[in-house]
């Protein structure tokens, strides 16, 4: 009897968990070339790639969790995770009670999304790579010029907790991507290389002052103003760092094949 009660525990769980998972839900990215919002004039190349429709969610993460034991609250390590690490959660298998199993998974550090993604045979996005698909609106690949989309941003900025929302729950892009704005802030994997890095872009100058808003003062539209803002949280942020706001997804590239 104990047998046939623990399996249909088992059974209830995973047909929770696949009502709530995403991970298999990828749309193809066709490639071009694009002026990033910030910190190049020059045009930047991007490939064809796969990319999670949605942001990861709590019961996809938990899922991780379960199966990945040193990726737990109580056994992550420090070098590796501050202590907002999965804050919310009540313990190492189980979130927070205001926690939505379909609310993207936040307070995850850059080392666990990128494991994350990893173990899906995944990898986290480039910033150019999400830049490029997060300019699109829901009719046109490129809506940075757009005052309405512009003003969607902004004014997401302005509202607090919308991370709190479940997935799916701002517009489908033209790419057919949801939530890269209006839900939470994401990782990527190269996330401060603009802003510090210096390395292949014309951003050599590393100046410091860009992280207490001076380049602010030279945006001369909203869209800069708001691609400023994007690029200065993650010039701000460390890979250790655990955000309330910061969740990510996940990409695959594409295999090419010799006809």
């Amino acid at each position: 009897m104990k047998t046939l009660t623990r399996l249909a525990i088992c059974i209830a769980i995973m047909i929770q968990g696949h009502a709530y998972s995403q991970s298999g839900s990828m749309v193809e990215i066709r490639g071009g070339e694009f002026i990033p919002l910030y910190g190049t004039k020059t045009e930047v190349p991007v490939g064809d790639f796969l990319m999670d429709v949605y942001p990861v969610t709590n019961a996809e993460f938990l899922e991780f969790v379960e199966q990945n034991p040193r990726w737990r609250k109580s056994q992550v390590k420090q070098l590796f995770a501050d202590e907002n690490y999965l804050r919310s959660w009540k313990n190492d298998l189980a979130f927070g009670s205001e926690d939505l199993p379909n609310s993207p998974v936040t307070n995850v550090s850059w080392f666990a999304a990128k494991n994350y993604c990893e173990c899906q045979g995944k990898r986290l996005p480039t910033v150019d790579e999400w830049e490029y698909v997060a300019m699109a609106n829901e009719t046109s690949p490129d809506a940075r010029s757009e005052k309405s989309y512009n003003q969607y941003i902004l004014s997401w900025y302005e509202t607090p907790t919308t991370f709190k929302n479940t997935v799916g729950n701002t517009f489908k892009n033209y790419w057919g991507v949801y939530d890269l704005h209006g839900l939470v802030w994401e990782w990527t994997s190269d996330f401060n290389s603009v802003m510090i890095g210096g390395e292949s872009r014309q951003d050599s100058t590393g100046d410091n002052n860009l992280f207490c808003g001076a380049a602010a003062v030279g945006a001369t539209d909203l869209m800069n103003y708001a691609a400023f803002m994007r690029y200065a949280f993650r010039g701000s942020v460390k890979a250790r760092y655990a955000v309330k706001n910061l969740g990510f997804r996940c990409v695959r590239d594409i295999e090419k094949t010799n006809l």
